[in-house]
């Protein structure tokens, strides 16, 4: 497996990044549910408003998100007449920073993954967004008791994952036929006669590395194609004021339109139709950048219908989900050093990742992630349900007298019906090749951006950003 086992292991951290039927499963809504319900349309002050009685551009963009924002931005500059679409009533889609509990606290992407030659990080220069630098081994596990890890349990079951992920890596070498990657690490652990208490650490172990850092399980996960992307080096960095900075940054100057449904794109030799909430809009090109998780959904459609080996691989393709919860406590009842911890309940991959925002902007709030079926999971129940059992493993580390939270933040990006889920992923028998289909255009009409368009940074921010930009310059 080309992907190094570098970063916090149990403590896992990821940003805004299962298979469609687990997806599906969750049903469609119309509105988004209590705890993400959009704000007021609004857009940067220093934006200027646009004429809403312009409806024909040069390029019409259908996304404000990263990717439709750098494509926008891209086009604009070199002297393009743009108009964006956006369906949500604010920019940013799974880019998004609430300030409702008195501090920007970022829903989606969190991360600039690897500073060293990422566009992000120039972009952070240049609007002045200050970033810090997170310290994966900053923290502790706790055991299913409550009991804090020992150095020697933690450094005997990280030793034992590592010998079971070199096995597996060598079956991906291998086979001759692709297999779910669950199917791998099964067949690699039979034969070790783990205890009880070994398999559940490893299996707690292997939760955090795939389905909190690709928002999907192991065995939705393709053994042969799961890692085929490529990586920025250097640290990975937050922003303390929140990601908005970089799409307000990018959003300076373009004539967008919030709250505008994309109902269907009519295309041909003679430009591009797009029909929306609030009428037409008319344009040379389009520059397409909806998650994959909507465009799975079908529910815009394409007249006449996109080409069969693009359809083909949108359907091999497969949407993942990341949720957030967030609690904002009176003081804080935990070590204010630690950036982190986690909790090796009995329940496999629940409440297991933590991370604490004191070391970042000195403020008593906690961060519990929960990604794949778990987030899917977490998904059904109610926001007192959740805080409850938020409550419940935190009393369980930190005992029964910690104070209750003064405010929380709940996401349910799989059921966001202008995203259904945080970011994609290869399922077995995809591959890099579906990221190439979906980012060629068609018949040099419609353009295509998105983190599911690159084959080389998918489900990441700056994999969306580099993509907006290849569009358009493809354009």
């Amino acid at each position: 497996m080309k992907k190094k086992i570098n970063r916090r292991d149990f403590l896992r951290i990821a940003s805004i990044g299962t298979a469609s039927a687990i997806a599906l499963s969750c049903g469609l809504i119309e509105e988004p549910p209590p705890s993400l319900t959009e704000e007021p349309a609004t857009v940067p002050t220093d934006i200027s408003q646009p004429d809403s009685s312009v409806r024909n551009a040069e390029v019409l963009v259908i996304g404000a998100g990263i990717s439709g924002l750098a494509a926008a931005r891209t086009l604009v500059d070199k002297g393009l007449s743009v108009i964006v679409l956006e369906a949500r009533n604010r920019i940013g889609g799974r880019t998004w920073t609430d300030s409702s509990l008195g501090l920007p606290l970022d829903l989606g992407a969190s991360w600039i993954h690897g500073v060293s030659g990422n566009p992000i990080t120039k972009l952070a220069r240049q609007f002045g967004a200050k970033t810090i630098a997170t310290n994966e081994e900053n923290g502790v596990v706790f055991n299913s008791d409550g009991s804090e890890m020992s150095d020697s349990d933690y450094a005997k079951i990280k030793d034992l994952f590592e010998s079971i992920y070199e096995e597996v890596a060598a079956m991906q070498e291998e086979t001759e036929t692709d297999m779910p990657l669950q199917q791998a690490f099964d067949e690699v652990i039979a034969p070790h006669s783990l205890s009880t208490d070994e398999l559940h650490k490893l299996q707690h172990f292997i939760q955090g590395e795939f389905a909190l850092e690709l928002g999907a399980d192991p065995d939705h996960l393709s053994l042969w194609e799961w890692d085929q992307d490529e990586e920025f080096g250097g640290e990975e960095v937050i922003f303390p004021g929140g990601y908005h900075q970089i799409t307000d940054g990018l959003a300076q100057g373009l004539d967008i339109r919030l709250g505008v449904k994309v109902v269907s794109v009519i295309y041909g030799a003679d430009g591009v139709e797009v029909e929306t909430s609030s009428g037409a809009f008319g344009g040379e090109k389009a520059v397409v950048t909806l998650p994959l998780g909507v465009l799975k959904q079908a529910s815009v459609k394409f007249e006449p219908p996109l080409p069969e080996w693009k359809q083909s691989a949108m359907d091999r393709l497969a949407m993942g989900v990341l949720d957030k919860v967030y609690l904002k406590f009176p003081e804080a009842f935990w070590d204010n050093s630690l950036e982190g911890f986690s909790y090796l309940g009995e329940k496999i991959g629940e409440w297991s990742d933590w991370m604490s925002f004191v070391p970042y902007v000195n403020e008593p709030v906690l961060l519990a992630f929960h990604g794949g079926a778990k987030g899917y999971a977490l998904e059904e129940f109610s926001d007192d349900e959740i805080i409850a059992g938020a409550m419940q493993a935190l009393r369980v580390m930190y005992g029964e007298d910690i104070p209750e939270p003064e405010g929380f933040l709940v996401t349910r990006w799989g059921k966001d019906p202008f995203a259904f889920g945080s970011y994609s992923h290869i399922p077995p028998f995809a591959s890099g090749d579906d990221y190439d289909a979906l980012f060629e255009p068609v018949d040099d009409v419609l353009y295509f951006a998105g983190e599911a368009t690159s084959r080389e940074y998918p489900s990441t921010v700056h994999g969306a950003y580099l993509t907006g930009v290849a569009a358009a310059e493809e354009m």
